[in-house]
């Protein structure tokens, strides 16, 4: 039987920096009440372009904005409430609220 050879895993680096991270006091109270992963919006999908339930104009726009420095909107629901993660187009924050915070 031939040998197996070791492949190198290479781990895909975020596109843009997110600076610091906050959430509304709204959206952090339904976080937790329902134990919801902030990293897993945050990490596993926002940071890797999976910017969830926009419209596909919203989606061409935020891979134009992560190429030219302007505002990211993502779009999700978890435990029935549908809410945005946002990084600023200077990536000094990004914030998770509800659209009705906005």
């Amino acid at each position: 039987m031939p040998a197996i050879e070791e492949r190198q895993v290479q781990r895909k680096m975020p596109p843009f920096s997110v600076g610091a991270v906050v959430a509304t006091p709204a959206v952090w109270e339904h976080f937790l009440e329902n134990n919801i992963d902030l990293e897993e919006y945050l990490i596993r999908r926002h940071l890797q372009s999976d910017w969830g339930d926009v419209p596909h104009e919203d989606a061409v726009a935020n891979d134009f904005a992560v190429l030219n420095g302007l505002r990211i909107l993502s779009a999700y629901v978890a435990a029935n409430r549908r809410f945005w993660i946002i990084t600023e187009a200077d990536r000094t924050v990004t914030t998770f609220l509800f659209p009705e915070e906005y």
